[in-house]
């Protein structure tokens, strides 16, 4: 049975992450990307559907859970838990030659979103979950200069991160360049821009979407290195969207293209 005495709950347990939120959690269980080593469970709250959720897959898949008391849950205080936490490996990154390589053998065009020095883990999150509803085929993101993915990251995504390849690099102007070799269209967005984000017709090409950090913005590197540069325009002389909303708005454009 699932349910055990397995004593106190190894937070520091460096082979293994902590996940939090029902969200979060369901998703992680729903796939077999990952491993899940222990799920805790508070006592103090009330069962819903998706708690039996939770014990019905831990129970299908023989990883143990365990009931505890409040007290287990104070480290995690300020995050939004919900009542329930899980031990799990590591994502798993994917390599960019593999993730190229495997790109050529599925039909139609592909699509990639970079993202070039986001340091926010909520926008982050935020991006993993509309890439994943928008059906974005990976998101690619530097070794530095960017926020790990993080318990935070996984919260925000609500577990989209288990349905979509992280592609780690060391440069994003080397990764650029091997797209372009590999027949991959680049477009960068950029507040100063001439074209505006509709203006690009995305349903005949495979595409990357550069996005920056909300201060910095793209890279002048990488702005060189794109094939296209693109803008959201703005009504007022105020650019307000943080980089997670620009990316949707831009994103569902290529959705929209798509389903015309």
């Amino acid at each position: 049975m699932s349910k055990q005495n397995v004593g106190d709950f190894k937070i520091m347990d460096k082979n293994f992450d902590i996940i939090y939120g029902k969200n979060s959690v369901i998703e992680a269980l729903s796939t077999d990307n990952r491993e899940i080593n222990k799920i805790l469970i508070s006592k103090n709250i009330h069962t819903d559907t998706k708690i039996d959720r939770i014990k019905e897959l831990a129970q299908s898949k023989g990883i143990v859970y365990q009931f505890v008391g409040k007290d287990k849950f104070q480290p995690y205080e300020e995050f939004n838990h919900q009542g329930v936490i899980a031990q799990i490996s590591p994502i798993k990154y994917t390599e960019l030659e593999d993730f190229i390589e495997k790109s050529k053998n599925k039909a139609g065009y592909k699509s990639l979103v970079i993202l070039d020095g986001v340091e926010d883990s909520h926008n982050l999150g935020a991006i993993i979950r509309t890439c994943v509803c928008a059906g974005v085929d990976g998101i690619i993101i530097p070794s530095r200069r960017n926020v790990p993915v993080n318990s935070t990251v996984e919260k925000i995504s609500a577990g989209a991160i288990n349905f979509i390849p992280i592609i780690k690099v060391n440069s994003l102007i080397s990764a650029v360049q091997r797209l372009k070799e590999n027949d991959w269209w680049v477009i960068a967005s950029d507040a100063t821009a001439k074209d505006n984000y509709y203006d690009v017709k995305y349903n005949d090409m495979n595409f990357a979407l550069i996005m920056g950090a909300e201060h910095a913005g793209v890279s002048k590197s990488l702005l060189k290195a794109s094939d296209f540069v693109v803008k959201i325009p703005m009504q007022n002389n105020f650019n307000s969207l943080n980089v997670s909303n620009a990316l949707s708005a831009i994103i569902f454009e290529t959705v929209r293209q798509k389903l015309k």
